[in-house]
């Protein structure tokens, strides 16, 4: 038997700015799937094995794009969406090849995979304005923004079931990584990603 109306129930009403007080981003997860099923912790637990970014090859994303459960599904297919355009965006910064480093497949990816992919992204208009703002944390924000929206969207209509657990989970997920960061030292990790970028690519000149 399912929790959702009680786990669904007792779950704070968070904001991109939300406070965690005592409890850790750690604390609520556990908390979550210690009332679920076996399948709804196996769902959990994909979806937090994707927000590791070691994991992310085109395996992962293959499974996640074939995967029974829709949130997943629609997630991370936004996701990776996101991932390439902001490659392409680098590349175009950087003038590099416009594909080099996008995520790509196998010729034994399944057809619904490469469909999904090849498929029209409704928010690359948005994402590219996110794109054309000229602070770096403005940006991030712009486009953990865009996907605090898409989750939204897919929970929306959903009241009791795993759908709007899985979206607490990923908007808990988005809210942990800016309560870790304070401004400047936000600013410190992305000058250092930029230098490093910098440093990979002797004698480009980058203004971003």
């Amino acid at each position: 038997m399912n929790n959702y109306e009680y786990i669904i129930t007792s779950l704070p009403d968070i904001t991109t700015g939300w406070k965690f007080g005592e409890k850790t981003p750690e604390d609520y997860i556990e908390e979550i799937t210690s009332l679920c099923s076996e399948k709804d912790k196996a769902a959990i637990a994909f979806l937090l094995e994707g927000f590791d970014d070691s994991k992310l090859a085109p395996e992962f994303y293959i499974s996640a794009i074939t995967h029974k459960n829709r949130f997943i599904k629609e997630y991370f297919l936004f996701d990776l969406n996101v991932r390439n355009a902001k490659v392409k965006f680098l590349n175009r910064a950087l003038g590099r090849p416009a594909d080099k480093d996008v995520m790509s497949f196998g010729e034994e990816t399944p057809e619904a995979v490469l469909d999904a992919v090849a498929a029209e992204f409704e928010e690359a208009p948005a994402l590219e304005a996110v794109f054309d703002l000229g602070d770096i944390l403005a940006r991030e924000r712009g486009i953990d923004d865009l996907m605090w929206d898409k989750i939204s969207g897919l929970t929306t209509f959903h009241y009791f079931d795993i759908e709007v657990i899985l979206g607490f989970v990923a908007k808990l997920n988005i809210v942990a990584r800016w309560f870790r960061l304070d401004e400047q030292t936000g600013r410190e990790m992305f000058k250092k990603l930029v230098d490093e970028v910098r440093g990979t690519f002797k004698g480009v000149e980058y203004n971003g």
